[in-house]
């Protein structure tokens, strides 16, 4: 195991706690019941290559600093670029100014609920870094775009590949963060997402299909691509093969299928039926963009059948190269572990402090975090995980026991309804299974149900040895708009009675 990293000296010489002093100084003397102040330094960079030829790169640096105040029981919030005591100052002052508003709008509508926050214990003068072993931009560009070009390479070399896409988007965040009560944290994280994407085009018929790699995007660096951690090779040499079947393969007829789910395509799912339904702020109806609230409300936590008694789903900011994983979050909460399901029933949120204040909670569970210091701090989504069975089956046991059924692999498109509910998911890859064994592909498979009957519908759950880190870059939420980065682990799992669609069959119908 390599030493850990240190913070970049780069960020560490900028005048940090100088302007921390400056701006949370003010916001006392203003009268603010709580101040923080945060200096980030956001570097995101991508490559992306046609046919193996370069067609775009980027390089940028989001560098800022955020005053978020509670004032008159509301909150307030201003940002500024200049890295001096007195701007500091002035964005102190901004943020009061725009919590008195607010107090005042807020009573004009006869509302006399007050910003409160759930007690946190300080944590003054801590350093975290993500683990990684390689910091990706200290990679010359010229190896990116290298490796990048000789996988793509590769995949048009391969017999029916008519075009190959690839691209890397590396990130490395530095996040500073102070409060009145006394936090101070620094924190650098890394992370990135390699992807290729074969295309394969019929002639004659003018049908075409793609299929890219599985490769989840990752808390990682430059030795994800290089030092063994992920069988490249072996996935880009079965591309092709994995196409070419698909572009032939029968369409599937509609029914009644048990679903084996390969966990390059259950993240997904949990992500949107489990992961945002559990947000608190969704569930108390605080938030409502990007795909609405949730079934999921606070009356029924507790009690809530979200699945069968094998479901066992955790939150999770400290799994090691979690996209979500952190040391503190954006309020100053030290990074924690804790269950959403047990055994089947809704026994837990994701929270940041004001709504764990507002509902009783006795702290939050560090889920506040801004995209870029020109943003105000929500509540966002920590490493939701399905977890596996002690002694559960592999992947070929799982499908070993279907009879008549389908193995989805790889996540393709979804759709969710605006209570996190009803919805239907594709996949890269789905596998007739008849008796017990793989029968080749079929075309035009999604899968659709309702929340709870899909997890209620779980019946097996795959062993640690079928467990896999999965994710996405491009998690979304609030107005204005805000990404993040989140991962979502889970085993192999079988689903029994599950509703299949043809989509030619449905989008062709009026």
């Amino acid at each position: 195991m390599p030493a850990p990293h240190a913070v970049d000296e780069t960020f560490l010489a900028l005048p940090r706690h100088a302007l921390a002093d400056a701006a949370l100084a003010r916001a006392r003397a203003l009268g603010a019941d709580h101040a923080d102040f945060r200096l980030e330094r956001i570097r995101s960079a991508s490559w992306r290559l046609r046919d193996a030829r370069t067609s775009g790169t980027s390089d940028t640096t989001d560098l800022g600093y955020a005053v978020r105040v509670v004032h008159g029981g509301a909150w307030g919030f201003a940002s500024g670029v200049d890295l001096t005591m007195d701007a500091a100052a002035r964005v102190a002052a901004q943020a009061v100014a725009m919590a008195k508003l607010s107090a005042k709008v807020i009573r004009a509508a006869g509302s006399d609920e007050r910003v409160e926050l759930a007690a946190e214990p300080t944590h003054p003068d801590r350093t975290w870094v993500s683990s990684y072993e390689i910091n990706p931009f200290d990679v010359p560009d010229t190896d990116k775009t290298g490796l990048l070009a000789e996988w793509s390479a590769r995949l048009l070399a391969a017999e029916g590949v008519a075009h190959a896409d690839a691209s890397l988007l590396t990130v490395q965040e530095n996040k500073f963060y102070a409060d009145t009560a006394g936090t101070s944290t620094t924190q650098q994280r890394v992370r990135l997402h390699p992807q290729l994407t074969a295309v394969a085009v019929d002639p004659a018929s003018g049908d075409f299909d793609s299929m890219r790699t599985l490769a989840p995007p990752v808390g990682r660096g430059w030795e994800y691509l290089t030092g063994g951690h992920y069988d490249w090779d072996g996935e880009l040499a079965r591309i092709p093969e994995h196409l070419a079947e698909k572009m032939h393969a029968p369409t599937v007829e509609a029914g009644a299928y048990d679903l084996v789910v390969d966990p390059s395509n259950l993240w997904l799912t949990i992500h949107e039926s489990i992961g945002h339904a559990t947000e608190l702020d969704r569930a108390l109806g605080y938030e409502a963009a990007y795909a609405g609230t949730s079934f999921a409300t606070f009356d029924q936590l507790g009690k809530l059948a979200y699945g069968s008694a094998l479901m066992n789903v955790t939150g999770d900011r400290t799994a090691e190269h979690g996209l979500a994983t952190i040391g503190y979050d954006d309020e100053g909460v030290a990074a924690q572990s804790w269950d959403l399901i047990k055994d089947g029933t809704l026994v837990g949120y994701q929270l940041d402090r004001r709504i764990a204040e507002l509902t009783g909670f006795p702290r939050s569970n560090g889920c506040a975090y801004a995209d870029s210091p020109g943003h105000v701090p929500v509540q966002r989504m920590a490493n939701v995980s399905l977890q596996p069975a002690a002694d559960g089956p592999s992947t070929e046991e799982l499908i070993s026991g279907v009879d008549r059924g389908i193995y989805v692999v790889g996540d393709r498109s979804w759709s969710i309804d605006m209570q996190r509910y009803n919805f239907q998911f594709t996949q890269q890859r789905a596998y007739a299974i008849r008796n017990g064994r793989l029968c080749g592909q079929l075309r035009d498979v999604a899968y659709q149900a309702t929340t709870t009957d899909f997890w209620g519908s779980m019946t097996a759950v795959g062993g640690p040895q079928t467990y896999v880190l999965g994710g996405a870059f491009n998690c979304g939420k609030a107005q204005p708009g805000q990404v993040a980065a989140v991962s979502h682990g889970c085993p192999s799992a079988l689903f029994e009675g599950v509703n299949i669609l043809n989509t030619t069959q449905e989008a062709g119908r009026s």
